[in-house]
């Protein structure tokens, strides 16, 4: 493959850190590299050095003859006085990129809920960032650089965008550099993967999994002081492997060493002891809602929602922006109360939300974090082990230097770790994690996950990060945007799917509108005829998907149920717990099925 850019015998060095020590790396047509490493490191730094922002101490970047490219950087500015279309597509005639299916791609991918005339200066930062985002990707570049594209995206947005990357650079001997914590995002895009850390770019072939896998092999070896990370990573693993298998199949090295690393490892989490647990610690009855209504400003957010969350349950919400999420989880907690319906709590319930803008600390801010730690806890309880807040504080990134930085100086990343910190000293019950990724890089993001393995409670998750919502969740529930809460028992695919025909009905109907209004009454029998159902067919293809709807949410009922039973169980009867593994079977074997039809089905009346 041609050379496109590369960096040679690069150094780098700000007041304080040295950022780059000599490094030599290259980018081949073909190439999409994901960049990770711990925050501070210098991702976003690379990407400037790369891009020609910005001028190295020593060393060179060099540029192949003619090529073109752009960056997309956190702190890109757009003329508020312009128009969308106007940032987007410039003074391009409107035939002209109407024409052009890839501009109509990243418009609808990106921009679909904008006004296309609304002046840039008008919109929301998530929303410029976006407008940044398609005025980049509608150019035709040699080598497109993102900082942190899936910031401000949903999930819908996420796979938008990793699906538009893929089908691009199928057809351009282009290539792509990427800085992003979203770790599904990494894999299914990526096909090299850079780990910038002290100093140094340690290239891995492949994408995320690949990455993890190739890093335990490199940290098998490593020195004692790396033991505590190398656990961290050998369980990171054991998850990628056993949850996600899938993934596994995009490293190209042998196999052999890393499959060795977790012949012993167990799962990542007991989640009958964690049940059982969870149990002693609130009771039978968590959270009931009942025939839930909500609404606001003459608009129904929220439409006979009914919800049961027992004792262990690690639940995801997703939903499209608007969809009433926040809006649930304020309910949730008593902040708000229903238009109608009611809300029952457990008594022994004690919920912690970590919240998207982390406003808690506002309070402390003049005070430092070891004082703030010391004052509200000495030790916690992780996995039915006593761990000290200094083990923690180090597991969530914090060097012993920085504990005596003041709360005003923290960073985003480092106040939203400080406060999960200080939501697990509390010892909730009911644990509410409202996007907890934002900020993070990938490490900090394992090492969270680590500590939720252990955690014995109720845990709900609303999130964009899919890899996420499969890592620490067991059920996810979608909110559609009319109102009515949707159990997904086949997770975030199911959701997109679900998504997907409901846009197209919305286009279906839309199109239609606009036929009905210049047809005649001549015209009736024709359009009638286009009908893929006829009157009767289609009244019985809409009950047969009630129907699958309502066996859907028995076989959840029964599984959490069964779930209950299991954690109440005699540990030590094997024979009994098989059985419950046997019914367990069975209700993912029906639910498969069910939901095979319940695709097929909504396949057709989309089609109607």
């Amino acid at each position: 493959m041609a050379h496109l850019l590369g960096a040679e015998s690069v150094t780098l060095e700000f007041p304080t850190k040295k950022v780059f020590d000599e490094i030599t790396i290259g980018v081949n047509e073909g190439d999409r590299i994901g960049i990770v490493g711990r925050n501070g490191d210098g991702k976003s730094t690379l990407l400037k050095l790369l891009a020609k922002r910005m001028q190295p101490d020593d060393g060179r970047i060099t540029h192949r003859n003619n090529m073109t490219f752009g960056l997309l950087d956190q702190a890109d500015v757009i003329d508020p006085g312009q128009t969308i279309g106007e940032a987007v597509v410039g003074d391009m005639p409107e035939h002209e990129w109407a024409g052009n299916a890839k501009v109509r791609d990243v418009i609808g991918g990106l921009l679909n809920d904008l006004d296309w005339q609304n002046q840039v200066g008008a919109l929301s930062g998530g929303q410029r960032r976006r407008v940044a985002l398609a005025k980049l990707l509608v150019q035709d570049l040699d080598v497109v650089m993102l900082d942190e594209p899936t910031n401000h995206l949903d999930i819908e947005g996420v796979a938008w965008l990793a699906n538009h990357l893929k089908t691009r650079w199928a057809a351009n001997a282009g290539g792509l550099i990427v800085v992003t914590h979203d770790r599904w995002f990494l894999d299914e895009v990526c096909n090299l993967t850079w780990e910038v850390h002290d100093g140094e770019i340690e290239p891995f072939e492949g994408g995320y999994a690949a990455y993890v896998l190739q890093r335990n092999e490199r940290d098998r070896s490593a020195a004692a002081s790396e033991a505590r990370r190398q656990n961290l990573m050998r369980k990171e693993l054991a998850w990628l492997r056993r949850g996600a298998p899938a993934r596994t199949s995009k490293p190209k090295f042998r196999m052999d060493a890393a499959a060795e690393l977790i012949a012993n490892e167990p799962e990542p989490r007991d989640r009958v002891a964690l049940s059982k647990l969870a149990t002693a610690r609130l009771g039978k009855d968590v959270l009931d809602i009942e025939n839930l209504n909500y609404s606001i400003d003459g608009r129904e957010l929220l439409h006979d929602v009914t919800w049961r969350l027992g004792p262990g349950d690690r639940v995801g919400l997703v939903g499209v922006n608007g969809a009433g999420k926040t809006t649930l989880l304020r309910l949730i907690q008593g902040n708000i109360d229903p238009t109608a319906g009611k809300i029952k709590r457990g008594k022994t319930v004690n919920i912690a939300t970590l919240s998207q803008e982390v406003r808690e600390l506002d309070e402390f801010a003049d005070e430092r974090i070891f004082s703030l730690i010391a004052r509200e806890k000495s030790f916690f309880v992780v996995d039915k082990k006593e761990v000290g807040i200094g083990q923690l504080v180090e597991q969530l990134g914090f060097t012993q230097a920085q504990l005596q930085t003041p709360i005003r100086d923290l960073s985003g990343g480092q106040r939203r770790r400080l406060q999960f910190l200080r939501l697990l000293f509390g010892e909730p019950n009911v644990l509410i994690l409202d996007e907890p990724t934002n900020d993070l890089d990938t490490d900090i993001l394992a090492a969270m996950e680590d500590l939720l393995d252990g955690w014995p409670g109720t845990l709900i998750v609303v999130s964009h990060d899919r890899y996420l919502l499969e890592r620490v969740t067991d059920q996810q529930f979608a909110l559609l945007g009319d109102g009515s809460l949707r159990h997904l028992p086949g997770g975030v695919d199911q959701y997109l799917e679900l998504r997907k025909h409901s846009l197209n009905a919305k286009a279906s109907q839309a199109e239609s509108s606009r036929y009905a209004s210049a047809a005649t009454v001549g015209n009736d029998q024709n359009e009638d005829a286009k009908t893929a159902l006829s009157g009767a067919a289609l009244r019985d293809a809409q009950k047969n998907l009630a129907r699958i709807e309502r066996a859907l949410e028995k076989i959840a009922t029964d599984e959490a149920k069964l779930h209950q039973q299991m954690a109440a169980h005699d540990q030590g009867d094997y024979a009994g717990l098989g059985e419950f593994v046997k019914v367990q079977n069975d209700l993912n074997a029906k639910r498969d099925d069910l939901e095979l039809e319940w695709l097929e089905l909504s396949e057709l009346l989309g089609a109607n």
